[in-house]
């Protein structure tokens, strides 16, 4: 105590000083914490998205649409996809135009169909429906 005294110190302001000192710390700590998890999150998103796929489809190619209404139901056997609709037309932003088998057009977004892998016959006899119903 008579240390203090004699250099004319106040012990609360120093408390203080050292406190706020701490606390300052404490924040910027938290920041940098913060701030690296946000570069982290990016990061994964970017590393994610290079490695995505995204599929191209043809004319003429036969694709399976997902069907969104189906996830209310609680048939958990029945397929959530419809089709197979034919490509009519491919836009370059990703949206397909559709034609089903009663000729009917309709555009979707690309990322809602898949291409069809059925039966190669089955395929052709699909062909051959779809340019009778055109003539």
């Amino acid at each position: 105590m008579w240390a203090m005294n004699k250099l004319k110190i106040d012990w609360n302001k120093v408390a203080d000083q050292r406190l706020n000192g701490l606390n300052g710390l404490d924040e910027l700590r938290l920041k940098a914490y913060e701030s690296s998890s946000i570069y982290k999150e990016k990061m994964l998103k970017k590393y994610h998205d290079q490695r995505i796929e995204k599929p191209e489809f043809a004319i003429g190619d036969f694709v399976l649409l997902f069907n969104s209404r189906l996830r209310f139901f609680p048939d958990k056997l029945k397929s959530k996809r419809a089709g197979p609709f034919l490509v009519t037309k491919v836009f370059s932003h990703g949206t397909v135009e559709l034609e089903n088998k009663e000729g009917a057009k309709f555009t979707v977004n690309g990322q809602r169909i898949k291409i069809y892998l059925g039966h190669a016959e089955n395929v052709h006899e699909m062909v051959e429906a779809y340019h009778l119903d055109e003539v």
